[in-house]
């Protein structure tokens, strides 16, 4: 027996006895209600799941607290002290405890939205839409400025973003369109871009071998076949342990540039 493979995802109608690549289907959502809102997709409802899980961790966690923590409110502990010495301390110093709230929200939020990704029969990481990554450094991005702006007034904001110790005055026509560039315009890309482009590879690249492995053990089982989706099942098994590492380091990463750009606003400078 022979089986044909159709490695491009391009063809909308595959003929029988096809494998086709997973592709850009993967993060096109219809309605969850018929003739509901078109908004109400999978991703908000996964979104609206991820918010209520972190409520209901936090509420286990702090709703009574005790001197001495344990259970529960040890783990939630451990989780707001790693927040506070590994991303808020480094960052805000003496300010750490004032945002503590903002942080840990952010941290645990893109967490559980990225370990989505990997939960049997949701299997969609929030982060991988680009819309829900970008409204929260939209909304990091507006705590900048606005704090930049509050603290030192807009004329100090922008002498402080672009002043640099040392710097001879001719310099400053090539410095600061760069520096304001990078402030105004870069920095929020960069902030949500990089959570976004990680979690849809990583989405694409797990859904890819494991579209291998049912395709070759379950749907066209040859005894070359076989060998190729037992392949495809190990290295999902692989590339999940490894996606659930970068889903967490993204958390940790996302939550970090928020830090900082907060107290960049706070500071007045880049």
């Amino acid at each position: 027996m022979r089986t044909t493979i159709l490695i491009t995802s391009s063809s909308p109608n595959p003929s029988p006895g096809q494998w086709q690549a997973p592709g850009l289907e993967l993060f096109e959502f219809a309605p969850i209600l018929p003739g509901g809102p078109h908004w109400f997709t999978k991703p908000v409802l996964i979104a609206l799941l991820s918010s209520a899980i972190i409520i209901a961790l936090c509420w286990a966690a702090f709703a009574r607290p005790r001197v001495v923590p344990r259970g529960r409110q040890n783990l939630g502990e451990y989780v707001y002290m790693f927040v506070r010495e590994q991303i808020a301390k480094p960052n805000l110093g003496q300010d750490s405890d004032r945002w503590m709230g903002l942080l840990l929200t952010i941290f645990l939020t893109v967490l559980v939205w990225n370990l989505m990704g990997i939960v049997p029969f949701v299997q969609f990481p929030v982060s991988a839409h680009i819309a829900f990554p970008l409204v929260l450094a939209l909304t990091v991005y507006g705590i900048k400025l606005y704090l930049g702006v509050r603290h030192h007034g807009l004329r100090g904001y922008l002498r402080g973003i672009v002043h640099l110790e040392g710097l001879p005055g001719w310099a400053y026509g090539l410095y600061a369109p760069m520096i304001l560039a990078e402030v105004f315009i870069t920095s929020l890309f960069t902030h949500f871009v990089r959570l976004f482009a990680n979690m849809f590879a990583g989405h694409i690249i797990v859904a890819f071998f494991s579209s291998v492995g049912f395709w070759f053990l379950f749907e066209r089982l040859t005894p070359l076949g076989a060998g190729i989706g037992v392949v495809g099942v190990l290295v999902t098994i692989v590339m999940t342990a490894f996606e659930m590492f970068i889903q967490f380091l993204q958390a940790f990463l996302f939550a970090i540039l928020a830090a900082m750009f907060i107290a960049s606003g706070l500071r007045g400078s880049h």
